[in-house]
């Protein structure tokens, strides 16, 4: 695969090469959930991972963090080859590699109090004294927005779920880690909470220096906090490019659909003038040959059936693995009316 000039990032502190991610299924099938993927993030930067539910963005970023190890691929972190560290070296890397799960109810511990859900990493690595570890947590509960002498008594069922997020996020920081790895962070919050939450994100990448894998279904979620976003179908990546160009000049037809499926407040548009896709995505149990995506793509042909597309760099940092892209003109057409109602909003 010709992705190491395409894809390569300046100082990457998370390199991914060829990852792969199958599991068995009861019945003796192979469920092919990530297929061969690479990309860089490079230090300071936000990655966003989107896709359809089922595409693999969520497998993905839990096998970056070897939960459970990835099926074949490597994983280069600060330099280090994660997937052949023992489980000692693994868990001390671990503590500069968080993540934030989907779920922030569910994430924390029902029966212990925030205080003590905060500082259970730090205690757990012997970092500070008590009296030092303490401070720490009223710090970072202050730095997500909440009330240390006020809550920090308190469990988790007194809590709304952007209340336990704050305390996700501020458990996650407690180890200093240079990177974190959201995993649907924002889609269990109401709208309004999704923004606070987005807010502080971007907040905590400034003030604690972190370099982010921001994983979405929300386009528009994405765009807000990423630099770059790689978009996934069925265990593969389809495109990767700067969130502003992506946006504006997508050169993948399901990347372009995608955009084009995003409800716009424009009462002039009807439904039926936005394209849609047709058919239901394929079982990861048994993938399309070559590309992927050809079972819904109006542009498919025979070679589309024959051979795999690679990821191919169509414009500055702009990879495309498609036969037949989108040209920019055609791209721009597509989105026009989002940029309209972009502009609407303003």
């Amino acid at each position: 695969m010709n992705f190491q000039p395409l894809g390569s990032r300046p100082d990457p502190l998370l390199s991914v090469r060829d990852l792969t991610v199958e599991f068995g299924t009861k019945d003796g099938q192979t469920v092919h959930a990530v297929s061969g993927i690479s990309f860089d993030v490079a230090m300071g930067e936000t990655l966003g991972l989107v896709g359809e539910s089922g595409c693999g963005k969520s497998t993905t970023s839990r096998a970056v963090m070897q939960l459970p190890p990835p099926t074949a691929g490597s994983v280069v972190f600060d330099g280090r080859e994660l997937t052949s560290l023992s489980s000692l070296e693994l868990r001390k890397t671990r503590t500069q590699l968080q993540m934030i799960f989907q779920d922030p109810v569910s994430s924390l511990n029902p029966r212990r109090s925030v205080e003590d859900i905060i500082a259970e990493p730090l205690a757990t690595w012997s970092r500070g004294t008590p009296k030092e570890r303490k401070a720490k947590v009223y710090e970072l509960m202050e730095a997500v927005g909440l009330d240390g002498t006020v809550v920090g008594k308190r469990r988790r069922r007194e809590f709304s779920g952007g209340q336990c997020q704050r305390i996700s996020i501020a458990r996650a920081l407690a180890l200093e880690p240079r990177m974190l790895i959201c995993d649907e962070a924002v889609s269990a919050l109401d709208v309004s909470v999704q923004a606070q939450i987005l807010n502080l994100l971007q907040e905590m990448k400034q003030r604690f220096d972190l370099t982010v894998i921001f994983v979405a279904h929300d386009l528009a979620v994405v765009k807000r906090v990423s630099d770059r976003v790689a978009v996934m179908y069925l265990g593969k990546i389809c495109e990767i490019a700067p969130a502003d160009l992506l946006y504006a000049a997508p050169r993948h037809h399901y990347t372009a659909a995608l955009l084009a499926s995003i409800p716009q407040p424009d009462p002039t548009i009807r439904p039926g003038d936005v394209p849609v896709l047709s058919g239901e995505p394929p079982s990861p149990t048994d993938p399309p040959t070559g590309c992927r995506f050809r079972t819904r793509c109006p542009r498919a042909e025979d070679r589309c059936a024959a051979e795999v597309p690679e990821l191919t760099e169509h414009s500055p940092g702009h990879l495309v693995a498609c036969h037949f892209p989108l040209e920019s003109s055609v791209a721009v057409d597509v989105l026009r009316r989002q940029t309209d109602a972009d502009v609407l909003r303003l």
